[in-house]
């Protein structure tokens, strides 16, 4: 059995929970804290970083993408990915730039927006101009239609629901405009219909759990590292 370790208020390791949860593939969830990894930690992931996996036989996988690649690839069905080529690469590469181009940038503004740190004007202001060019570019490849990347969940979505609400969310708080608002992208048609699927549902439930249990002191996860 898989077992995905992590924290249930990272958006990567949630990434990864969707993908399985979608695929039906039987896992077990183990609670890391990317701030204090152990030996055995640091082993499976060397930076430290959640999530990662690790799997009876000793094996390990590190990094959200590589990952969410390997489960497409050992458990096919049901596709998260279309079939030809060129149409997978083209999920790959709206999935790389949700997360390289957008969250990756407004990940600058967390420690402000959701953990109670200052965030110094040069790193706002050269989080705003980044994504004023970033947003645009994304909504030239994302579609919509219904799903991001047309008319089938794929694994773009995995990273799209646990991703495009938080650079909202932070620029929201830090910058004082959600930027994806701020050029038209209404995320709320989306949101809504993703909210529909089961792997979604119960993704959420367990983050909201999870940051129940944060605010009442209870080791229910961490503000570190993921990918």
């Amino acid at each position: 059995m898989i077992s995905l370790h992590g924290f249930p208020m990272s958006n990567y390791y949630n990434k990864v929970k969707i993908v399985l949860l979608e695929k039906g593939v039987p896992f077990r969830e183990c609670l890391a804290d990317p701030r204090r990894p152990d030996a055995s930690a640091l082993a499976a992931s060397p930076l430290g970083k959640v999530p990662f996996v690790t799997l009876e036989d000793g094996r390990t996988l590190c990094e959200s993408q590589v990952i969410v690649d390997w489960i497409e690839a050992a458990w096919p069905t049901p596709p998260l990915v279309p079939a030809d080529p060129y149409a997978a690469a083209k999920v790959r590469e709206l999935t790389a730039f949700i997360e390289l181009h957008l969250e990756l940038v407004a990940r600058e503004l967390y420690g402000q927006a959701f953990f109670g740190h200052t965030v110094g004007e040069d790193t706002r202001e050269r989080v705003r101009r980044q994504l004023a060019k970033g947003v645009p570019a994304f909504q030239r490849l994302a579609r919509f239609a219904p799903y991001v990347a047309g008319s089938s969940f794929t694994l773009a979505d995995a990273a799209a629901w646990t991703s495009l609400p938080l650079v909202g969310m932070a620029t929201k708080a830090v910058l004082g405009e959600d930027v994806l608002a701020a050029h038209g992208l209404d995320l709320k048609p989306y949101l809504r219909l993703m909210g529909e699927r089961p792997s979604v549902q119960q993704v959420a439930a367990d983050r909201k759990a999870s940051m129940a249990a944060a605010a009442a002191g209870k080791p229910a996860g961490a503000a570190g590292t993921s990918g």
